[in-house]
């Protein structure tokens, strides 16, 4: 019992907010930004393996038909019973290993979140619920879409209003080769992202770095917010074409890239919802944003003097500081 305790301490130091429901900063951004990015989705993850990992799925209940597309045909039956091998993520996607040869896919959409809840044998943490343990399954909400009934007492839910998130059933041996995972480029944090990969993918590309590397063939998992923050700390303006950037410059941006998504992984990822913690205190990582959402306000790089840009590029907000980016 107290070895769970401590992985459940553990769980709300390192992944603070599992509650991935986004807000924007700035009213004027759209909806294309409100995505969770790889820190929350890794970050859903990591709270989601004590409760899954190694267990059995008693009982599936899928209480509608659809949610950005249909469920897979007989859903609930082909969950129950199966024994969760592995959960990963490949870049915004959590996937669920099965014993049944298949793979669950979750997409979280716009606004889903999932809450871990049971009773006090198993010690389960809520996901949004910052350092409290939640022994009793709270009463059903009306956007609980999938719940997860599982034979440790945990039951995991799936509440998403919008709807804008997705499930999928997927053979295994071959789910690397889905049409939603076969176009994705290397994992950020994974050895396939490396100097030479980025180098040769800029090479003669003449659209704007900060396209370049939201291009999940690039580069899978990036979103806007750690691209802002990536090219601010490399000093490269999101408006300068990735095929104009020196080698020496790309090169950078790969631990640079590294680290901001590191940071948030640590943090807890960085949801914008206006989410308060159990002790009242708001977020954590976006207060360490150097650019992203700061419009008008002092750049932080000591003596520049200037203050942070916003621009539209491709219908989303980037912002950057001019006289530190070029």
């Amino acid at each position: 019992m107290h070895r769970v305790s401590r992985i459940f301490q553990k769980i709300s130091e390192n992944a603070l907010k599992l509650n991935v429901v986004s807000r924007t900063v700035d009213a004027r951004m759209n909806e294309s930004e409100r995505m969770p990015e790889l820190p929350e989705v890794e970050t859903v993850r990591r709270g989601l393996a004590p409760a899954m990992e190694g267990q059995v799925i008693e009982r599936a209940d899928v209480n509608r038909p659809d949610l950005r597309w249909p469920f897979p045909e007989r859903m609930a039956e082909r969950l129950c019973g199966q024994t969760v091998l592995r959960l990963r993520r490949r870049s915004k996607y959590v996937l669920a290993d099965l014993s049944s040869g298949e793979t669950l896919l979750i997409h979280l959409g716009m606004s889903g979140r999932m809450l871990v809840s049971g009773d006090t044998s198993f010690q389960e943490f809520a996901l949004g619920k910052i350092g409290q343990f939640v022994h009793d399954h709270p009463p059903a909400e009306k956007h609980d879409h999938v719940v997860f009934h599982m034979e440790n007492g945990a039951r995991i839910t799936f509440n998403d209003p919008r709807r804008f998130g997705a499930m999928d059933l997927l053979d295994t041996a071959t789910a690397d080769q889905n049409k939603l995972l076969a176009v994705l480029g290397p994992e950020p944090l994974g050895n396939d992202f490396h100097d030479s990969h980025l180098i040769k993918a800029f090479e003669n590309k003449n659209s704007p770095v900060k396209s370049a590397l939201l291009d999940q063939r690039i580069v899978s998992g990036l979103g806007n917010i750690y691209v802002c923050e990536a090219l601010f700390r490399a000093g490269i303006s999101p408006k300068r074409k990735a095929g104009k950037i020196s080698k020496p410059r790309v090169a950078s941006l790969v631990p640079i890239i590294r680290d901001v998504l590191s940071e948030a992984i640590e943090a807890g990822g960085s949801s914008l919802k206006d989410f308060k913690q159990a002790d009242g205190e708001l977020g954590y990582f976006q207060h360490s944003f150097d650019v992203y959402g700061r419009e008008g306000e002092p750049c932080r790089t000591p003596e520049c003097g200037d203050t942070i840009e916003r621009i539209v590029q491709s219908g989303r907000s980037s912002f950057y500081c001019k006289q530190c980016q070029t």
